[in-house]
């Protein structure tokens, strides 16, 4: 095996670890391949014998190219966009946990998720106070290691994370921890929203419950927010949840997908705490479920 060989498999060994720092990053699972392969690039074309730490140099370089998207997407405003306190933020990309084949980078992704709240905070967040946060609370990179990569000293990058976290606790609380539990919650969802019971879906949405629905760039993202008006647009469209169904993880958060004639027609994702649904996500774009790869079975 020569030296490009060896240095391509030792690559690999990283590159699930590059592609979770990489949608953290980014919100997007296309993206984050870019970024991957764009650190690929960087690698086989560096020097990299006296590297000690393999792992430690590919994640700053995978945060270096991650932070250029970032910077580029703010600057070009193209990506779809939804408002989110007064913001203008990306949907991210869900990751599909619970089906039946799942690639092991796809399953590194899901055993960690961070949930679809706490991705779209994340999107609010300035692409510095994004990698600060993301590179030290999220996988542990010491703050003298992420300093260079934003030009600042190692106390500037600190209070950069410090006030990042202080918005993510603030809006995107943890879930729930029993999975069993969030399951029986968005079952009970279900019932009430298939049944028309708009009382039975108040008692179990949170007071301040956000729901959102993305239907693609044709159609305007519909945001919706308190228990009151979340149940009655849920009354209103509970048939999106009626016909073929199947219970999935999405950024390990419980989901329902639907189907009609095999074909996704929508993907709810669930976010339970204190045993109520505090946010909910539905994405019913056709383009976009077509590119999860859902299936019925």
């Amino acid at each position: 095996m020569d030296g490009e060989d060896f240095l391509a498999d030792r690559f690999e060994e990283h590159r699930p670890h590059l592609r979770a720092v990489a949608y953290r990053m980014l919100g997007s699972l296309s993206e984050a391949e870019d970024a991957v392969q764009e650190t690929w690039f960087k690698l086989s074309r560096s020097d990299v014998s006296e590297v000690a730490n393999l792992a430690g140099w590919l994640t700053t370089v995978v945060g270096r190219v991650c932070l250029d998207l970032l910077r580029s997407r703010v600057a070009r405003r193209e990506d779809p966009l939804e408002h989110q306190d007064g913001k203008e933020v990306r949907l991210p990309d869900p990751v599909i946990g619970g089906l039946r084949a799942l690639d092991p980078e796809q399953e590194i992704l899901t055993a960690d998720s961070v949930g679809i709240a706490l991705m779209i905070v994340l999107e609010t967040l300035a692409p510095a106070e994004r990698l600060a946060f993301v590179l030290h609370d999220m996988f542990s990179v010491p703050f003298d290691e992420i300093a260079p990569i934003l030009d600042r000293t190692s106390a500037s990058t600190r209070q950069l994370a410090s006030r990042a976290r202080r918005r993510v606790q603030g809006a995107a609380p943890a879930p729930d921890s029993d999975l069993a539990l969030r399951r029986e919650v968005v079952q009970a969802f279900l019932t009430a929203a298939r049944g028309g019971d708009f009382e039975a879906l108040l008692a179990v949405l949170d007071p301040d419950v956000v729901a959102r629905t993305d239907a693609g760039a044709l159609r305007p993202a519909v945001l919706r927010r308190g228990a009151r008006n979340v149940a009655a647009g849920a009354s209103a469209f509970g048939s999106r949840f009626d016909g073929q169904s199947r219970l999935l993880l999405v950024d390990g958060e419980p989901a329902v997908a639907t189907f009609t004639d095999g074909r996704p027609v929508s993907l709810a994702v669930f976010t339970v705490r204190g045993g109520k649904v505090t946010a909910l996500h539905i994405f019913a774009d056709p383009e976009r479920l077509e590119r999860l790869g859902l299936t019925a079975g």
